[in-house]
């Protein structure tokens, strides 16, 4: 079996593979969430987690850095989303102080990359 190569630049960037890793977290902490909450907590804090990595991904095709800024905005504006749907989460007593301490932890180093990155952009 061959070895995978990645091919696109935005799979070695940094802040892309620790946005893929918060998304999976995210997830993994929407699982305990209740059933009636499927359609609408659920599925926001999933979608926003998503849309973190699937925005700094589209930005990067970009052939300008005011398109590719435009892009990590959108994924800090994800971010911050995530931010509140887990502020939801822990006053419905979804997750526990300490699931939330750690997610936040996460979201607050990623938002502090992105920020970097997007400062360097020209």
């Amino acid at each position: 079996m061959e070895e995978f190569v990645p091919h696109f630049k935005f799979e070695k960037l940094k802040i892309w593979q620790k946005a893929m890793d918060f998304g999976e977290d995210v997830f993994d902490a929407s699982k305990k969430f209740p059933k009636e909450e499927l359609y609408n907590l659920t599925s926001q804090v999933r979608r926003a987690a998503d849309s973190i990595a699937l925005n700094i991904a589209e930005g990067s095709i970009s052939q300008s850095y005011p398109e590719y800024k435009k892009f990590l905005g959108y994924s800090i504006r994800s971010l911050a989303e995530v931010v509140t749907c887990l502020y939801k989460a822990l006053r419905r007593k979804y997750i526990d102080q300490e699931q939330f301490n750690e997610l936040y932890a996460e979201a607050f180093h990623l938002m502090n990359m992105m920020h970097a990155f997007k400062s360097k952009l020209m």
